[in-house]
């Protein structure tokens, strides 16, 4: 067997042991049993796509035959391989934080359960990035639906996990059907369900069929990315669902959508239309504004991370918009750069999702709550989450020099770089999304800034906030893996630029890391290439700083232009936290030194008379984000479900009371006028049933007479 064969074999076995194991042992040992067999799985899962990405081959292999279908087949590729990585980063960190994360659900929910669908839902994600036939894929793609809606809907006893598990599972069936109708056309067309021979067959599709193709494929598997308008189930699975679930949901799952999306429109049926690149340029925008307009606004920790999850996911989808379109005006540079930046997002927001996710899990674990207006004051009583918390907001919001910061920054050069593009009314629908995208950035800070001041910082406003403990090394140990990638992502672009060109060089067939990682270093090969002037600037500032202790071409990223204008964009996020941790460390020592003979004395702050300060009187949630919902209440459109006033100690104070209640855009557009068409031709359907056996007849002659009618015109 392989090197590759058997880690995957053993993945499988792993898992189906542990399920069947955890059925065996008591029910207060499932969580140490799913913290050993998911850290196991994941690690041979690392190790087995970490193999199949730095290697040149591409692995086959046959499951099993079907006697009336054929063999199934599995493949792993580099771009399968990528994302079973991406995949096994995350159930790593969250199969670790299980361990003391489900004790809370003892004596209250069967672990014994949880343990098999979290094991079995693994190995159908491995699964499905293995699969190489139409068959094996879609069986593979309904068991992760169905694992996904039985943890989702884990808490089952809750009215809340029930809607939502079933919204989730409902939304997914539907998307799943129309993609298994397109795929099983593109098999019949073929004569093959091997995914080799519908690419070979692809060329002769009409340009109707690929529009179809595309439409189909792209809203289908959109459903799982959670892309507008298909993405109204994550707000609500995603609080239903465990945090250790919700971790997988966005980090994941939603990256299985990314997955399905460029395997069918970069390399099944490759999509050439200008318009199909400039329609997910368009939904990747609208999605990423939207998504994080309602984060800033909504008060529940996890609820806020899964409008922010449709948030980044439309930041990807993006990238990959503005790859096709630079595919279209044959661009291939810039298609490469837009491509390989999406998919370094896509990996970035697994890291830090997956750490916000499981920092959300450990304050609600500890402190009873999630709503932000009733936290406060964890740093003093959560230190270590509170810290790893912090990491995981400052990559979110794309601060430097963490690996959101890197992703997004070169997301928006890459829009920039539109300006090569010969169309203006494609330039301005470029200038419009890059625009979207840079207040969606700005908002994101806004919306994480609120996110830790008011869970961490100031007082506890509630007395669960205040009787808060630290969370279990277990738990600790889970959210400190996705913290220390996300610090390792951000300071090493230059090298995982080149490994993500290699994975997409197939599709662009040009090289991104040539034009965004130039071989500064000078042992490195290409160096001489490079203008003498060019380098000359750069080694002046400190370009070639650490080339005889760092491997690679360099620590610098830039986009290089013409002779006119030979650097269009530049940095180095690596030289950049050099600089900050020496600044911090001048300040100390200053600091240090011009008080090192002055006593500090502490005395009780001046309260301006107030005796004591009570949560009443501090900032809240909702206070912090009104400016955002007063300036886009036109997006938000709320409606007063109650507004009662009450007049408090006689004549002096009014109290007013108001609830409002929300509905989604997506849901006020688009769902909303499809239910009521629905409920209309439902009454109207209705009417029928009078129970008169005449008028029974007379409808089944009509339909005959039609019937009849339809078959002669055809």
């Amino acid at each position: 067997m392989s090197m590759v064969g058997l880690p995957l074999t053993l993945i499988f076995a792993l898992c189906g042991a542990g399920a069947l194991l955890g059925f065996m042992i008591p029910e207060r040992r499932n969580p140490a049993l799913l913290a050993w067999v998911g850290s196991l799985a994941a690690l041979l899962a690392l190790w087995t796509a970490g193999y199949a990405l730095f290697s040149d081959r591409v692995f086959h292999g046959d499951l099993w035959t079907i006697r009336a279908v054929g063999t199934l087949h599995v493949s792993l590729d580099h771009l399968s391989a990528l994302f079973v990585f991406a995949a096994a980063l995350v159930v790593l960190p969250s199969s670790i934080f299980s361990t003391s994360y489900l004790r809370r659900y003892l004596g209250r929910y069967s672990l014994k359960t949880f343990n098999a669908w979290y094991l079995l839902l693994f190995a159908s994600i491995v699964l499905i990035l293995i699969a190489h036939d139409v068959l094996l894929f879609l069986l593979a793609w309904e068991a992760m639906s169905i694992l996904s809606y039985l943890l989702v809907n884990f808490e089952h006893e809750r009215d809340e996990s029930s809607r939502a598990g079933f919204l989730m599972l409902a939304m997914g069936e539907m998307g799943f059907v129309a993609l298994a109708i397109i795929l099983l056309f593109l098999a019949v067309r073929a004569g093959s369900l091997q995914f080799s021979a519908l690419q070979a067959a692809s060329a002769g599709l009409s340009a109707t069929a690929r529009w179809i193709v595309f439409l189909v494929t792209f809203f289908g598997f959109g459903v799982k990315a959670g892309l507008v308008p298909v993405n109204t189930w994550m707000p609500r699975a995603h609080p239903a669902a465990p945090a250790n679930v919700s971790a997988i949901l966005s980090g994941v799952i939603l990256n299985l959508g990314l997955y399905g999306i460029i395997r069918m429109n970069l390399y099944l049926v490759p999509v050439t239309m200008l318009g199909a690149g400039v329609v997910v340029l368009i939904v990747g925008t609208i999605s990423a504004l939207v998504g994080i307009l309602y984060a800033s606004t909504e008060n529940d920790l996890k609820t806020m991370l899964a409008h922010s999850s449709i948030e980044n996911i439309g930041i990807v989808t993006v990238g990959l918009g503005a790859g096709l379109v630079f595919t279209a005006f044959h661009l291939p540079v810039l298609a490469a750069i837009a491509f390989v930046v999406a998919m370094y997002h896509m990996i970035n927001h697994s890291m830090y999702k997956t750490l916000l996710f499981l920092g959300a899990g450990a304050v609600d674990n500890a402190a009873g709550t999630r709503d932000m207006n009733r936290l406060g004051g964890l740093i003093r009583l959560m230190p270590a989450t509170a810290l790893l918390f912090l990491v995981g907001a400052l990559a979110i919001s794309a601060m430097p020099p963490l690996n959101g910061f890197v992703s997004e920054w070169l997301t928006l050069q890459t829009l920039l770089r539109s300006a090569e593009i010969p169309s203006t009314p494609i330039k301005i629908v470029f200038a419009l999304c890059g625009a979207g995208l840079a207040l969606t950035i700005a908002l994101a800070v806004t919306c994480f800034v609120k996110a830790f001041a008011m869970s961490f910082l100031g007082m506890a406003r509630s007395t669960a906030a205040g009787a808060s403990r630290e969370a279990p090394r277990s738990m600790l140990i889970g959210m400190a893996i996705p913290a220390i990638l996300c610090v390792l992502l951000g300071l090493t672009p230059t090298w995982i630029l080149p490994l993500l060109n290699r994975i997409l060089h197939k599709v662009t067939n040009s090289l991104a890391a040539h034009a965004l990682v130039p071989p500064f270093f000078a042992g490195s090969p290409g160096h001489k290439q490079l203008p003498r002037a060019f380098m000359a600037g750069f080694h002046n500032i400190g370009a070639q700083v650490g080339e005889n202790i760092l491997p690679g071409r360099g620590l610098v990223v830039l986009h290089r232009g013409g002779t006119a204008n030979p650097v269009v964009f530049a940095m180095s996020t690596f030289y950049m936290a050099a600089v900050l941790v020496g600044m911090v460390l001048i300040t100390w020592l200053i600091v240090r030194w011009l008080t090192r003979r002055r006593t500090v004395r502490v005395r009780a702050p001046w309260d301006g008379g107030v005796r004591r300060l009570l949560p009443e009187m501090t900032y809240t949630a909702t206070g912090f984000s009104n400016p955002v919902r007063v300036i886009f209440d036109a997006i938000f459109r709320p409606t007063i479900a109650g507004d009662t006033k009450q007049t408090v100690a006689e004549h002096f104070r009014t109290a007013i009371q108001r609830q409002r209640q929300e509905v989604h855009i997506v849901d006020r557009l688009a769902l909303q006028p499809i239910k009521s068409v629905a409920l209309r031709l439902a009454r109207g359907l209705a009417a029928l049933h009078h129970g008169r056996i005449n008028m029974y007849i007379a409808y089944g002659l009509l339909s005959l007479l039609l019937v009849l009618a339809l078959g002669w015109l055809l």
